[in-house]
């Protein structure tokens, strides 16, 4: 009985101790990863400081409100040279007199206010402050494109090693069921020694490929996970398989509604075009008057006797004052002017960077818009080749158990068959990528609402 307890007992600590399973859709693990992944997590952070420089360039047009207050011990007074003659009217013509002004300490206390009433500079400013928050928003959404594409092509890898491998496996009971079946016709004196010896030769090579073959599938499902932000060890299953997964770029005419704007790197130029323009803006306005209203209220006080500060209402005397400051720029040794000739070049050079980006994404559509084709058409060919060889090895097989076919024929037309099969796992994997890549182009990338 005892033994019986501990037994569940283990049983129930094993369980607790494996880590929790997920099975997940494409759409989850895209979900999951716009999440936790850490470029994402970065991103946001990003935009998050680009709010708080607005809010801090904000804050400068604000009341600017300051309290001061300082105490000094006057160790040496200062020494001013007066003539002679004020003291003294028979002192020689141009005599000085040496006299010390002030008091051993002195104090001051005082609280001063400053706003700014009229700043072109600001304003602009902080419309620029505005605008680059906007560009944060673009490059995040730049950095969760990336991460959506990334998760698509390493879901489909692991679709794809996953397919391959339960192949691999049946490659393996195909050719394990033929080593026995050439066995007992060696045995019964229907084969020779030989055919067995090919036969085992393939089965060797199929049992170290379901090796190999789990080990890429291992290998790709980690990279999936790392790439969504899940810890490595976690369980994680694939909800879709490559029977649900289906071509989107074969339903949807991408060229039709196409616009450049549908692509982040585009709006990006654009946010960054407009900064260039604001930063011209900023510049001039700086040609402006600047008007700012100002006010200070405090005490002051001096004396011999460190004591006396005690007696603030008595000793200390209060002054007070306010007024508007006007500032206007008159010459700056063409400064400004030449930090405008600097921004107009950068904007000549961010337009020249739109015509670029639009031949580059011409470029792109037209490229991947024919890889595509040519990887659909591949995979429909390769699909095609791996039944015809399918059917070529069964023929052989059955040709040689009849006894009208030759060992050597069945094991070529295994070498075709899994070479077949090759060929159209790699046509499969090029033709999903290619539909990313289709996708991406033309600015078709979804990226689904997270929370923030």
């Amino acid at each position: 009985m005892i033994k019986n307890y501990l037994l569940i007992a283990t049983i129930t600590l094993a369980s607790h101790a494996l880590p929790a399973q997920q099975k997940m859709t494409l759409q989850q693990c895209i979900d999951y990863a716009l999440e936790n992944n850490p470029n994402i997590k970065s991103a946001r952070a990003g935009v998050d400081a680009s709010q708080a420089k607005v809010g801090e360039y904000l804050s400068s047009g604000l009341p600017q409100l300051t309290a001061a207050a300082d105490l000094g011990d006057n160790f040496v007074i200062p020494t001013t040279f007066v003539p002679a003659q004020i003291f003294d009217p028979g002192a020689p013509e141009g005599a000085l007199a040496p006299v010390q002004f002030g008091t051993k300490y002195t104090g001051r206390a005082s609280i001063d206010l400053q706003q700014m009433i009229f700043s072109g500079s600001y304003f602009v400013g902080l419309k620029a402050a505005r605008t680059y928050t906007e560009l944060s928003r673009r490059e995040q959404a730049a950095t969760e494109i990336d991460l959506v594409v990334t998760i698509k092509k390493a879901y489909y890898s692991v679709l794809v090693n996953k397919e391959r491998n339960e192949l691999v496996k049946k490659n393996y009971q195909r050719l394990d069921s033929l080593l026995r079946q050439t066995r007992i016709m060696y045995e019964n004196g229907f084969a020779e020694k030989i055919d067995v010896n090919r036969i085992q030769v393939q089965f060797n090579n199929i049992s170290q490929a379901i090796k190999t073959s789990a080990t890429a599938l291992d290998i790709s499902l980690k990279l999936l996970k790392f790439q969504m932000g899940m810890p490595v060890k976690e369980v994680l299953t694939l909800a879709d398989d490559l029977q649900t997964i289906q071509f989107e770029a074969l339903n949807e005419d991408f060229g039709s509604n196409f616009n450049y704007h549908n692509r982040i790197e585009y709006s990006q130029l654009e946010i960054n075009k407009a900064l260039v323009g604001l930063d011209i803006k900023n510049t001039r306005v700086q040609y402006l008057p600047s008007l700012d209203f100002y006010g200070s209220y405090g005490a002051s006080y001096g004396t011999a006797v460190f004591s006396n500060f005690v007696a603030f209402g008595e000793n200390w005397r209060t002054f007070g004052v306010y007024g508007l400051r006007i500032n206007l720029p008159i010459f700056d040794g063409m400064r400004k002017s030449k930090i405008i000739q600097q921004k107009k070049s950068q904007m000549r050079q961010v337009e020249n960077a739109q015509q670029l980006l639009k031949s580059q994404i011409d470029l792109e559509q037209e490229q991947y818009s024919l890889e595509f084709e040519n990887n659909l058409s591949a995979l429909k060919a390769q699909e095609e080749n791996m039944k015809l060889a399918e059917e070529v090895y069964n023929v052989a097989v059955l040709k040689y158990q009849q006894g009208v076919g030759s060992n050597i024929e069945v094991i070529d037309a295994d070498a075709a068959y899994k070479e077949a099969q090759t060929n159209y796992f790699t046509a499969l994997y090029d033709a999903l990528i290619s539909t990313v890549d289709l996708e991406k182009a033309y600015g078709k990338i979804v990226v689904p609402t997270t929370k923030k």
